[in-house]
């Protein structure tokens, strides 16, 4: 009797310490893929991962240069869409063909009168190669007008951290003005919105640090009138670290 309480004991205590193991390898398992944004299910409230905001939102990335984009269709054609220097904006959607929340987004595209786009606004759809990606069920969900490329190295050169992703691109100036997740359509409207704003107030400022650098140099150029120094005159070429001309240097 005594035996088999000792075994019980035991293999309950073994028990123990393999579910406490089972426990500690899946917070690792969680932990890492979160850091490599692998799996991304954004909030219902639209936000992102922490070292890039929703689209809009300042963040370390933000104002970042954009890429043009090279890949292949899910009919194994080659194709090349560029962004940098195109006029309007491009929404480049991350999506693959895995993805649950990305199916909202594979039939919003196909009905593009229901987008609300502005008309100098396009939608680019990006998927992971054929190496990454099933072309065949790519090419099942990818709508007929819609564009669509598969390349990895789009994916990485964006950094991409999963889908669904969006980055608003603009042409004119090359750059990337906004980036994020979100699970509906109308949140990525908003969150151009919101780029926009982000867009104009950062316009603002640089509008009034101008303007402020021109008041600086007015009243500085007004207080040097007042003093009698205006332009030419020999103390705004003078250099103080130099001997004056005619000036005896100590004896070594």
């Amino acid at each position: 009797m005594i035996v088999l309480v000792v075994l019980e004991a035991v293999g309950l205590m073994l028990l123990g310490l393999l579910v406490v193991g089972l426990l500690r390898s899946h917070a690792d398992i969680l932990r890492r893929l979160h850091e490599l944004g692998v799996g991304l299910e954004p909030s219902p409230s639209g936000a992102s991962r922490s070292s890039v905001s929703a689209l809009g939102i300042a963040s370390e990335r933000a104002d970042v240069a954009a890429h043009d984009i090279a890949g292949v269709t899910p009919r194994g054609e080659a194709v090349a869409i560029g962004l940098i220097g195109a006029p309007g904006r491009a929404v480049v959607a991350f999506l693959s063909s895995g993805c649950l929340t990305c199916e909202t987004f594979w039939r919003a595209f196909a009905r593009p009168d229901r987008l609300r786009l502005a008309h100098d606004t396009r939608v680019v759809v990006v998927t992971k190669g054929p190496d990454a990606e099933s072309v065949s069920a790519v090419a099942a969900l990818a709508p007929q007008d819609l564009a669509v490329v598969m390349s990895t190295q789009v994916w990485e050169s964006y950094d991409v951290p999963g889908s669904p992703y969006f980055v608003l691109v603009d042409g004119p100036s090359g750059r990337v003005v906004g980036e994020g997740t979100s699970t509906t359509w109308e949140q990525v409207r908003n969150l151009m919105g919101q780029a926009d704003d982000d867009a104009s107030a950062a316009a603002s400022r640089r509008r009034r640090s101008r303007e402020n650098d021109r008041d600086r140099r007015e009243v500085v150029d007004a207080e040097l009138l007042a003093a009698g120094i205006g332009p030419g005159h020999p103390s705004l070429f003078a250099f103080p670290d130099r001997e004056p001309e005619g000036t005896a240097q100590p004896e070594p």
